[in-house]
């Protein structure tokens, strides 16, 4: 087992969109586990916009990191050494990791991945906090029903990706948005959506979306903001519901986008709701018990985009807001199928 624990710190607050420039990297020995905690190898680490938020000095989700400590950050690890009763070496866990390769963190902030539901990819990903965000936006906030038509933002991300599959299990016409023609053939011929619009090609993004949801849009699922969801606004059909999960386009934005087309949601009698994933904590087991059968079915996929090495993560966060990543973003820190030996 390594003796030091490579991290990267918060080093300067970003303007606009994170730069490797705003981070530092250091080396500390690893800290044992005191009782009830455990000392874990990170083997993934998910890159999220919520991270952007973190960075800011006044975080409205969540409380702002600190300058010089760890940036937060979930993944997914392996137990090197356990003093608490709930976890053994060798087993795959899920916890706020930070960005370092040996956190100790006390066993209350640590839940075990059942290796019967997939190894440590599957929970990075199609059981991962994107999939299942995806399932509460999808099935509690948007209530999907057979036969609705469903525009979904940013479709080839880590939550989009699982936001239009459960739509098309629902069996419903299902469109999604991507920037670029390699996300747009993703989405078509793996994810066989009924319709794909590449924002990057449309001069008029209101008319793209008419032309692949004909019939109007029942449900809307938005991960983007800003003139993507107001264009979907156009689009919207009687008792329509929007659901809000993300607004990366506005998150690092120099100006806020103003959405003009609000108005329709009075008229359309609609309904367009926010939500928060850690609102769901309790119902977690729920959203994952339906994930994996229906992952097990064959049903069910994400793609990964992932990029080697912590070092990598500073690179991984801009890449995000820039929309370079296909497919769920992170990063690949430890090794993935090596088991530690049971600690003494």
């Amino acid at each position: 087992m390594s003796e030091l624990n490579h991290r990267i710190l918060l080093h300067a607050r970003p303007g606009g969109i994170p730069e490797p420039s705003n981070f530092v990297a250091d080396t500390v020995p690893v800290r044992p586990p005191a009782a009830d905690e455990v000392l874990l190898e990170t083997i993934f680490l998910s890159i999220d916009p919520a991270m952007r938020s973190w960075m800011s000095e006044d975080s409205s989700a969540h409380s702002s990191v600190p300058l010089g400590e760890v940036m937060r950050g979930g993944g997914i690890a392996r137990v090197l050494q356990s003093r608490s009763p709930m976890f053994r070496p060798g087993e795959h866990v899920q916890a706020r990791l930070g960005w370092q390769t040996h956190p100790t963190l006390p066993a209350r902030y640590v839940q075990k991945a059942d290796a019967a539901r997939g190894d440590a990819r599957a929970w990075i990903g199609v059981l991962g906090l994107s999939a299942v965000t995806a399932y509460f936006g999808m099935r509690d906030i948007g209530e999907v029903t057979p036969g609705d038509n469903v525009l979904v933002s940013a479709a080839a991300g880590g939550v989009g990706q699982i936001a239009a599959q459960i739509a098309r299990i629902e069996a419903c016409h299902v469109a999604g948005i991507a920037g670029g023609a390699d996300k747009c053939a993703y989405l078509a011929s793996e994810l066989k959506l009924d319709g794909v619009i590449d924002r990057k090609a449309e001069n008029d993004l209101a008319a793209a979306i008419g032309r692949a949801c004909p019939d109007g849009i029942d449900l809307y699922f938005d991960n983007v903001g800003g003139p993507t969801l107001d264009a979907a606004l156009m689009h919207l059909r009687p008792g329509a519901r929007v659901v809000l999960c993300g607004r990366i386009s506005q998150v690092a934005a120099a100006n806020s986008y103003a959405v003009r087309n609000l108005g329709m949601i009075l008229t359309r009698r609609a309904r367009m709701q926010g939500f928060q994933v850690f609102r769901y904590h309790d119902r977690y087991e729920e959203a994952r018990a339906w994930l994996a059968a229906r992952y097990r079915e064959g049903a069910l996929q994400q793609r990964l985009h992932v990029l080697d090495g912590l070092d990598q993560a500073p690179a991984a966060l801009g890449m995000l807001f820039r929309g370079e990543n296909t497919g769920k973003l992170v990063v690949q820190v430890g090794r993935e199928f090596s088991h530690a030996r049971p600690s003494r």
